[in-house]
């Protein structure tokens, strides 16, 4: 090969892995350096559209389940989907054990109240005391939220709990009141 070839052929093998490269960045394909999960922000740039910029540096609560509408033409006074939970992470504690805020709100809009809350949460644990009367562990994948008490209609009940990872938590079991 020629001297010019020999350099044309590294330029063009250079800019290849170059823009590759550029591409993998603003992919976000970035061999996982980022953990966080995406949000987006609304500017508010033009009125009627939809203007967001993917963001990571904000975290905010998050709905631990998805809402399914219950259909109460002639169905229950209130069901599992009145019941939201939202948790998210909060600041760690002195030790380094990220800490999640869960915040479990009724939010029947039949005025009802409901109580029996169980929810599933795997093998529920905390490094952080959580008040048992709020919520606690009764066995595997049940957890019982306001010692079974009536959560009273748009009330919020909250707790924090400390662990490694963040617990999925679902309602399993509500009673109308």
């Amino acid at each position: 090969m020629e001297p010019h070839s020999v350099q044309r052929v590294a330029i063009i093998v250079t800019a290849f892995f170059f823009s590759l490269g550029l591409l993998a960045i603003f992919a976000g394909l970035d061999g996982g350096a980022r953990i966080g999960t995406m949000v987006s922000v609304s500017l508010g740039l033009e009125e009627g559209t939809n203007n967001t910029i993917p963001t990571q540096h904000r975290k905010l609560l998050g709905s631990g389940t998805a809402m399914v509408e219950p259909d109460r033409i002639w169905g229950d006074k209130c069901s599992k989907s009145d019941i939201v939970i939202n948790q998210g992470p909060t600041a760690p504690l002195p030790s380094g054990i990220p800490t999640y805020t869960v915040e479990i709100m009724n939010m029947c809009v039949s005025g009802c109240d409901i109580s029996g809350i169980h929810l599933t949460c795997g093998w529920f644990s905390s490094a952080r005391l959580i008040n048992p009367k709020v919520f606690k562990r009764l066995r595997y994948n049940d957890c019982l939220v306001n010692d079974g008490r009536p959560l009273i209609n748009g009330g919020t009940i909250s707790f924090q709990y400390a662990n490694t990872f963040l617990y999925p938590l679902s309602v399993s079991s509500v009673v109308c009141v």
